[in-house]
């Protein structure tokens, strides 16, 4: 078969294991939910000093893109300063997750957005976050029933009106970015869910349990697929994968 491409965008560590200097590493659980859905996972890497360089164009070169889930993005690119909780990502972090965005956008890239993903696309589009949720329970580290909106890609996706997730957050979306539409909420009214056009976004990582569960494992088939479908109408010349 011939697998679409789909883009991670790599995350920044001070050491990796064998490696003898800091590496562009990708979680492997993301990377195993997208291969059993059929696509091949490739690590974006944001070159030191110019993560956002030509950024459009090469994704221009893949079929797909899947936004991971990371450290807290700095407020001040939603005009905010930092609250006590807030543990910004590196800067380099930040720089290339919104130039990919941008990039995606240019480019007509089918997305998946998960946890820090979602927050970045919300951001990109003039939305605000809550920089530390005051919930109970808390959404770190737990799993929890989401309300999924009739109509909704996610619905249509998964099948599931109300899904049990698994949640590693302690921010979240406040203010919509433009164009988006809440497609799930946690119960008390938070927003685990947005889309628009070629994008889903969740708050949960549906990777934690994409290999049990059917509803998680569907949003990287639907990424995969939206991706197949995307090489084949734009004559994307992959060679064969095993």
């Amino acid at each position: 078969m011939t697998r679409p491409l789909i883009a991670l965008p790599g995350r920044r560590s001070a050491s990796v294991g064998v490696l003898r200097y800091s590496g562009t590493v990708a979680a492997e659980a993301l990377c195993e939910a997208v291969w059993a859905a059929g696509g091949e996972p490739l690590i974006l890497h944001g070159p030191d000093g110019a993560p956002a360089a030509g950024l459009a164009c090469r994704l221009s070169r893949f079929d797909g893109l899947l936004m991971p889930g990371g450290g807290d993005l700095d407020p001040a690119r939603y005009g905010q300063a930092p609250e006590p909780e807030t543990d910004v990502a590196p800067a380099h972090d930040d720089s290339l997750d919104f130039a990919v965005a941008a990039g995606a956008s240019e480019a007509g890239l089918p997305v998946l957005a998960i946890c820090r993903g979602m927050q970045v696309l919300n951001v990109a589009r003039g939305g605000t976050l809550h920089q530390h949720l005051d919930t109970t329970p808390s959404h770190l580290n737990v799993i929890h029933a989401v309300e999924v909106a009739p109509g909704s890609r996610l619905r249509a996706v998964t099948g599931r009106d109300r899904l049990e997730v698994s949640s590693y957050h302690h921010q979240g979306v406040a203010r919509v970015g433009a164009g988006l539409r809440i497609t799930a909420t946690a119960d008390g009214g938070g927003i685990e869910a947005l889309e628009t056009g070629e994008i889903l976004a969740v708050q949960w990582h549906p990777e934690d349990l994409a290999s049990a569960s059917a509803a998680d494992a569907a949003l990287f088939a639907d990424l995969v697929e939206r991706a197949a479908k995307r090489a084949v109408s734009s004559g994307s010349p992959h060679p064969k994968s095993p």
